[in-house]
């Protein structure tokens, strides 16, 4: 199904949109904040964006904690008694650990005890006595153990974190365009009003004039009164909801730390598809399958079902015996171990597995159980995005004919408003019927606005849906 491809439909209805606003608001403002500059401001200083940056941060470290479980080791143990002039032990012991992969560890170490009630197994040559070895694990930790399974978990944890990054980023620049819309509406509105009003002035200046001149009743002032005043209410509930989105939008801004607050005179102004694609990165996208396979949500539930896997794995790992070999060369010289003999060595076999394995079965039950949930809640959100952005390309392929038709109805409205206008001064309408008409225009202008608003929220929806 290819998406984006009938938002250029949407360019007809926002030239249409542009013309009404330039048609209402003949005067351009000399502070203007276009949509793109407004975002990309948002993008380089909003403290949550900066925010967003320290989950990528947390998941570098946590990658390099887990690392540290391959560092190499320096150990050193010593421990001295001494009562009443005699030297009971003096015990050095000094290693070089080595972890490896599979379960493998690489160990140097080198001992010198002495003491006259020193443990016999605990004699070594006078110099001391090198050894070099390794040890493993045959079946239990061979393919698989708590290290291992640390760094594979933490290297999804940081694909699921800078995926995490991107779906919060991607929240704080949709709420963000929405204030700015919502502001851009509220705005309109204000302008609206501002021009209607300013026509129910002329309206009872001229009855005014027509009733001293004994053209008219006297009636009609009241009654183009009422509406001149109704018409100031409207624009003071307006201006009020503009000041209101104003300040959400100015919520959005800063700069170094500080919270800005946007100036009184300065407004808004309706993007164009072109910058509004440029503005939140929605050109060049075809279809939901391309969506999907790069969509945040599912890479962040990707990333979680690998590292359960893995944790999956080593709780099977876990139902083997544990068997675990060492074994060491020994050597008086550290110079000798080119030439070593087999016959000195130091070596260890430990094994040891439960019998009913109750334990370890539970636990790869629930991790089993923890797999299939998160492969239930990513079919289920892969289905949840795809609908979502299949109604979101509905609607705004809706809107654009909805403002196609609001147009339409706009200009009928007109020509009946400037119709009963001409009348009215013949004499052959009343006051009554001109407000009535001049009414249903307002409202198919504010209709207009909202039409307009809502088409630009619904192209801000498809890019929060798309998760880009």
């Amino acid at each position: 199904m290819k998406l984006f491809l009938k938002i250029l439909c949407v360019a007809t209805f926002f030239a249409f949109a542009k013309a009404i606003i330039a048609q209402e608001n003949p005067i351009v403002p000399e502070n203007v904040i276009s949509f793109e500059e407004y975002i990309g401001f948002v993008k380089k200083h909003h403290p949550l964006i900066k925010q967003a940056e320290l989950v990528l941060t947390a998941g570098e470290a946590n990658l390099l904690k887990a690392r540290g479980g391959f560092d190499p080791k320096v150990e050193l143990d010593y421990d001295r008694k001494k009562f009443k002039g005699t030297t009971y032990y003096d015990q050095l012991y000094t290693a070089f650990k080595i972890p490896t992969w599979y379960g493998v560890e690489l160990k140097g170490t080198f001992e010198e005890n002495t003491g006259q009630f020193l443990n016999p197994n605990l004699t070594v040559p006078e110099d001391g006595l090198y050894s070099a070895g390794v040890s493993f694990a045959l079946a239990q930790g061979l393919l698989i153990n708590e290290r291992m399974a640390t760094l594979k978990k933490a290297k999804f944890f940081q694909q699921q974190s800078i995926a995490d990054r991107r779906l919060l980023i991607n929240k704080i620049l949709y709420e963000a365009s929405l204030a700015y819309f919502n502001w851009l509406k509220n705005e309109n509105e204000k302008i609206i009003y501002t021009s209607f009003l300013s026509n129910a002035q002329t309206r009872l200046n001229a009855v005014t004039r027509s009733v001293n001149e004994g053209d008219k009743a006297r009636i009609d002032i009241t009654e183009a009164r009422i509406v001149l005043e109704n018409r100031k209410l409207a624009l003071e509930a307006a201006s009020l909801k503009a000041t209101k989105s104003r300040l959400e939008v100015s919520n959005y801004i800063w700069l170094d730390g500080l919270p800005l607050e946007i100036n009184d005179n300065t407004q808004p102004q309706i993007p164009t598809p072109t910058s509004l694609n440029n503005s939140l990165s929605i050109a060049g996208l075809t279809d939901t399958n391309a969506i999907l396979i790069e969509h945040p949500k599912l890479e962040s539930l990707t990333a979680k079902i690998n590292s359960l896997e893995v944790e999956r794995f080593l709780k099977k790992n876990k139902l083997l015996p544990k068997v675990n070999i060492q074994y060491n060369f020994l050597t008086p010289e550290v110079d000798t171990f080119d030439n070593l003999n087999t016959s000195n060595y130091k070596a260890f076999v430990d094994v040891s597995f439960p019998l009913f394995l109750r334990k370890e079965r539970g636990d790869l039950q629930l991790a089993a159980l923890k797999v299939k949930d998160a492969n239930f809640e990513r079919t289920a959100t892969t289905l949840a995005i795809k609908n979502k952005l299949t109604a979101t390309e509905a609607e705004i392929n809706s809107l654009s004919i909805q403002n196609t038709y609001i147009s339409n109805i706009i200009n009928d409205y007109e020509t009946l408003v400037v119709a009963e206008e001409r009348k009215f001064f013949l004499g052959e309408s009343s006051l009554f019927l001109i407000n009535t008409r001049e009414q249903k225009l307002i409202d198919a202008r504010l209709k207009g606005n909202s039409l307009t608003v809502e088409s630009l929220k619904a192209v801000a929806k498809l890019y929060n849906v798309a998760g880009l």
